[in-house]
């Protein structure tokens, strides 16, 4: 087919919109502030096949969710017919396409033109309630999926426009806050349909075959840049190795290793050597795995290139079934970020050494994922409270690190507002702000972590509390120093503290403090080179102390 390019060009662009469009139709009808105000989430189309056209991302770390969650579904339903016009899918599936853990659900709508199949349009959401055993549906202490909430595996919620009433009933009897849970759910499924209707209207106004090839178009498109780009990387075979602290059970350190092979057009990660699937809920699925590999394959690629199923053409996963990085059912999994994350980090620090200009040093490496569960002191009322945390991300090579961002993995994502959290939640933020703690110096300092004090308004809240990073420490380059570790303080009203690495449905009372402490990105370069004036600088802006100064800098006379 001949196709002029600027047609071809208009009708790339307007695939491309369309999953911002259905962002922001996300985020204007969800009703749990971990959706429309943190963007736990992602939006997407396909094309029949499942390859991705398009996301729009709240969360990076949904990157291989979306395209893998349609490929899932057509083996689900393989034969012609299966799949018809007004039918919607939902699943949430960790072992399958799409799958991370239970809380983050897939919508999928197929779009029908005339009867032919031509694309599907994806939304998948972190709900804050699937039920199981704890509030949130989060916990470090489960042992199989079957205590981590209701397990949607590729079912139809509607039928030919008929919505699955039973369903949804099920869903409704075993979740703690039903109308926030299937308002989400709604959600999800009219920012599908936004979706559908763009692609639709691209068919009505341009025909479909062509908005059929504009759509192979950009696929190749996104192939031939990556591929250009890769090419310009410095070629050979990179190595490096981490490790997860803990399964949430006591079990490990677990190391998760990483062979980066980058040679003419493609880029190998293999992941063997890692370590076996845990007893604990830190294991990732395969589908995680590919999608923090294409994370961290973007940002040294071409990160201003829209993601598309094209620019993934050039990179091969390996990694044997059954390691903490591919578990295999019935594992659990509901902590399966801070698994991911760590194979982020892993890849990120084999080919750092080799691209000082495009990678930073370490960083705080951990979602810090907080609960909180109690009844509202104002109204009586459950609530349920779900936050990924900021911290540090490491020096690079001209520039210090950023401080209070959240990790690789979440991407842009937000932290919800204060004034938010205060009247939804059982709890008065009393101090939000960067710590003091050492590490971090260098030439370029790593970014500072921050300090976040819940003060207990209701009479009890249950605190679920997660993080790596804990003993290990965020890692410098080029003579940097390493920096901070993640952990979580409840300041009790005797005067006592205790310290958790990992913690589910622990009791603060009234008046007592939930402490969260996130670390501070690595150093780059060595201190003693770093200038005097930014010294000062940091001393008159609260980065580090006079004493931070005397130690890490030699300023002896400060």
């Amino acid at each position: 087919m001949i196709m002029d390019i600027f047609t071809t060009e208009i009708i790339k662009d307007s695939l491309v919109a369309l999953g911002d469009e259905m962002f922001n139709a996300m985020v204007r009808t969800s009703m749990s502030p971990i959706i429309y105000e943190t963007t736990d989430f992602a939006v997407g189309a396909t094309d029949a096949r499942g390859n991705l056209l398009a996301q729009g991302n709240g969360v990076t770390a949904f990157l291989a969710t979306l395209d893998t969650a349609v490929q899932s579904t057509l083996e689900h339903y393989p034969d012609a017919g299966d799949i018809k016009p007004g039918d919607v899918i939902i699943t949430n599936s960790p072992y399958h396409g799409g799958g991370t853990h239970l809380s983050d659900v897939v919508i999928i709508l197929p779009v029908f033109h005339e009867g032919v199949l031509v694309a599907f349009t994806v939304n998948k959401a972190h709900w804050t309630e699937v039920g199981g055993a704890q509030p949130g549906s989060v916990s470090t202490c489960a042992t199989e999926i079957f205590q981590e909430g209701l397990h949607f595996k590729f079912l139809k919620l509607y039928s030919e426009g008929k919505i699955n009433d039973a369903l949804v009933g099920i869903i409704e009897a075993n979740v703690r806050l039903p109308d926030s849970t299937l308002g989400d759910m709604y959600a999800g499924v009219a920012a599908a349909r936004v979706g559908a209707k763009r692609i639709l209207e691209l068919i009505e106004k341009y025909d479909r075959s062509s908005v059929l090839f504009a759509m192979d178009e950009l696929l190749d498109y996104g192939e031939r840049m990556t591929e250009a780009e890769l090419k310009k990387l410095p070629q050979g075979v990179y190595q490096a190795e981490s490790i997860v602290e803990d399964d949430g059970l006591g079990h490990g350190p677990f190391t998760i290793k990483v062979k980066v092979t980058i040679e003419g057009g493609r880029m190998i990660a293999d992941y063997t050597g890692t370590d076996p699937q845990a007893l604990g809920p830190i294991n990732c699925s395969y589908t995680g795995l590919v999608t923090g590999a294409r994370c961290l394959f973007k940002a040294v690629t071409d990160s201003e290139i829209p993601a598309n199923g094209g620019c993934f053409r050039a990179l091969d996963i390996v990694c044997p079934p059954g390691t903490i990085i591919s578990a295999q059912s019935p594992a659990a999994v509901s902590l399966y970020y801070e698994a991911l994350i760590t194979a982020i980090d892993v890849m990120w620090k084999a080919l750092a050494p080799v691209m000082p200009d495009r990678l930073p040093a370490g960083h705080q490496r951990s979602v810090g994922a907080t609960f909180l569960s109690g009844f509202h002191p104002d109204t009586g009322d459950l609530f349920v409270m779900g936050e990924p945390l900021v911290g540090g991300w490491g020096g690079s090579q001209g520039m210090d690190g950023d401080s209070g961002q959240f990790c690789c993995a979440n991407g842009e994502t937000f932290n919800i507002p204060a004034e938010l959290f205060e009247s939804r939640y059982g709890v008065q933020i009393e101090q939000y702000a960067f710590h003091d703690e050492d590490g971090g110096a260098g030439e370029f300092r790593g970014g500072k972590g921050v300090v976040l004090d819940y003060k207990v308004t209701s009479d009890v809240a249950y605190l679920t509390y997660a993080a790596s990073q804990t003993i290990s420490r965020p890692w410098a380059m080029m003579g940097g120093q390493e920096g901070s570790n993640n952990y979580a303080l409840i300041l009790r009203q005797d005067g006592s503290e205790e310290r958790h690495h990992m913690c589910t449905t622990i009791a603060v009372h009234k008046g007592e403090v939930i402490r969260l402490m996130t670390g501070t990105g690595g150093g780059y370069g060595d201190p003693m080179k770093r200038p005097k004036e930014k010294i000062l600088s940091d001393i008159k802006n609260g980065y580090i102390t006079k004493e931070q100064a005397r130690k890490f800098y030699k300023m002896e006379w400060i």
